[in-house]
């Protein structure tokens, strides 16, 4: 099975491997072939960790090859990154891979300005010489956890920064005022929420009540345009970036979460105010907002190697965009023995609180039966709630979320064992198996919980996936219930709540109403491709309009 990827790998296709399959090893094949033709190969993965370990898992099977092996990480020196791109077969993360890219196109034009200017009486070889540049060349790169970086990540661009364009003295000012006058506003008088697009505006009414309020001297640089943008910014971080889901605080600086597979986007900030607006929320010292000297997004870094392949274990739901966007096609290689995972029926319950109750209730079952059990949830909040009811219960667990990766592999390694619970949020391209402890197939195997339904269906089915590996056994079981995120989110507010209120008036067995939250999840998965679709678009016409003036495409023209 593993030679099998390799061959589909090195022709330039996504291939679909289940968990604990041997995605790591199979990933050596085409990296070594590609390696030959001394351009560099490059394994592009989640995260730092995933990319140092898999480095240093693989390197003695490429140094019996007699090939080099570096790893691009955060915090590198230039020296310390090119010395790694300058190996046979470097890992790093897409991120590195395009910061690096963008730094290196920055570094090109400063090359280029310094030769116009210095022409006349330096010899043009003796200007900044390109070993300045960390990069040579992007040949080939494998994506591992292809889904989460080709398509999850594919809305996120790659920004490098430019010097800010207000004074940070003025922008405080603004972003504080605008926190405390949103606060004043009234839902459905002030301003409307649209939950589809996570999208706030002011009404008539509203934009009265933001004219007539009592303003700072430090706003008389603002017009009024940018105090209604200000304040609807305020009450969209206030209704839809939540601490403990959306992000974290770490000594005193936002951190990002990343919704998909719950780690924490070191680095990474929200675009176009909102970070700002986030640290006003959180009473933090507000960082400068600044604008783009360089930006690309994942789709166009990708697409821009000669060639490209990608392995993931949930692949063939996205297999259309694939196809349409990076010319790849998805091929499932059966898994090495049959599975035997059980899916249990679903459960849908009145409210949250049912929910939770009827989840402890099944672990603790479970944990009596001596199976561990791997809890999955959305946001950090919710895990420490569920956290909090199973020790009310006397369950004993461990919790895996961006608070605690300290801990990630010594709880991963655990969570397989005889009598073992652990929550997570998300397991979405943490790229670790769960192996099951001694005798622990034998009363049934790994028991996996889906506490909801998040945006992209393959999330979910990465969570599944931790149970049943390399034909084990296994169950898993989705629990659901009528206050579910994904039904505000894919069926809308007031739809939402009518679903509630004609289910209670009918008295419909809650389990008939399935349907709707799969339904729910396929438009919010429909709107997610859409924004993809659109940045892929305005990325096209930036990049048509950078090369019709002769301008790097990828660089900002006054940056």
């Amino acid at each position: 099975m593993q030679l099998l990827g390799g061959v589909l790998l090195h022709r330039r296709a996504i291939a679909e491997m289940q968990t604990g399959e041997g995605k790591t090893l199979t990933a050596t094949l085409p990296l070594y072939l590609h390696s030959l033709s001394g351009q560099g190969a490059h394994l592009a993965t989640a995260n730092d960790y995933l990319a140092l370990r898999d480095a240093d898992w693989m390197r003695p099977v490429f140094e019996a090859l007699g090939l080099s092996v570096g790893v691009v990480l955060a915090g590198q020196t230039s020296a310390e990154r090119r010395s790694a791109y300058h190996c046979d077969v470097t890992y790093g993360t897409a991120r590195e891979f395009g910061f690096d890219f963008l730094r290196d196109r920055l570094r090109a034009r400063e090359a280029a300005e310094d030769q116009m200017l210095f022409a006349g009486s330096t010899p043009v070889g003796n200007v900044l010489p390109a070993l300045s540049m960390v990069q040579r060349g992007l040949h080939f790169v494998l994506v591992d956890e292809a889904d989460s970086l080709l398509i999850d990540e594919a809305r996120i661009p790659l920004i490098i920064s430019a010097a800010a364009t207000t004074s940070p003295q003025a922008e405080a000012a603004l972003l504080g005022w605008s926190r405390d006058e949103a606060c004043q506003l009234i839902e459905g008088e002030h301003f409307s929420v649209e939950f589809e697009k996570r999208q706030v505006e002011l009404t008539a009414a509203g934009r009265e009540a933001v004219r007539s309020a009592a303003k700072p001297a430090e706003l008389a640089a603002f017009g009024l345009p940018e105090l209604y943008e200000s304040v609807e910014r305020g009450l969209r971080v206030e209704r839809f970036f939540l601490r403990d889901r959306h992000y974290v605080v770490r000594e005193g600086a936002i951190v990002i979460v990343d919704e998909f597979t719950g780690r924490p986007s070191e680095g990474r900030q929200w675009r176009e105010g909102v970070h700002q607006a986030v640290q006003a929320k959180e009473g933090l010292s507000i960082s400068s907002t600044t604008g783009a000297a360089a930006q690309i997004t994942v789709q166009e870094l990708f697409t821009h190697y000669g060639a490209l392949a990608g392995m993931t274990g949930t692949a063939v739901t996205s297999a259309s965009e694939f196809r349409s966007v990076y010319g790849l096609h998805v091929a499932q290689i059966p898994t090495h023995r049959p599975p035997q995972r059980v899916r249990l029926p679903d459960r849908v319950l009145p409210d949250a609180a049912a929910k939770w109750l009827a989840i402890v209730d099944e672990v603790r079952e479970l944990q009596r039966q001596r199976r561990p059990v791997l809890v999955g949830t959305r946001s950090i909040d919710k895990s420490e709630e569920l956290s909090r009811r199973l020790t009310e219960a006397g369950v004993a667990h461990r919790v895996l979320h961006a608070r605690n990766l300290a801990a990630e592999a010594e709880i991963v390694a655990q969570a397989g064992r005889e009598g073992r619970v652990t929550v997570a949020t998300n397991m979405a391209g943490r790229g670790t198996d769960i192996e099951l402890g001694p005798g622990v197939a034998n009363l049934g195997g790994m028991h996996v919980v889906c506490s909801e339904l998040h945006d992209a269906a393959r999330i979910d089915r990465q969570l599944i996936g931790r149970s049943g590996r390399q034909g084990d056994p296994g169950s898993y079981r989705q629990f659901l219930s009528l206050d579910d995120e994904i039904l505000t989110n894919g069926l809308g507010a007031e739809r939402a709540a009518r679903l509630h209120r004609t289910r209670a008036a009918s008295g419909r067995p809650l389990d008939e109403l399935t349907n709707w939250f799969y339904l729910a999840q396929r438009r919010v998965e429909r709107r997610h491709r859409s924004d993809r679709q659109l940045l892929m678009h305005q990325a096209a016409r930036r990049r048509l309009l950078h090369e019709r003036m002769g301008q790097d495409p990828w660089l900002d023209a006054e940056s």
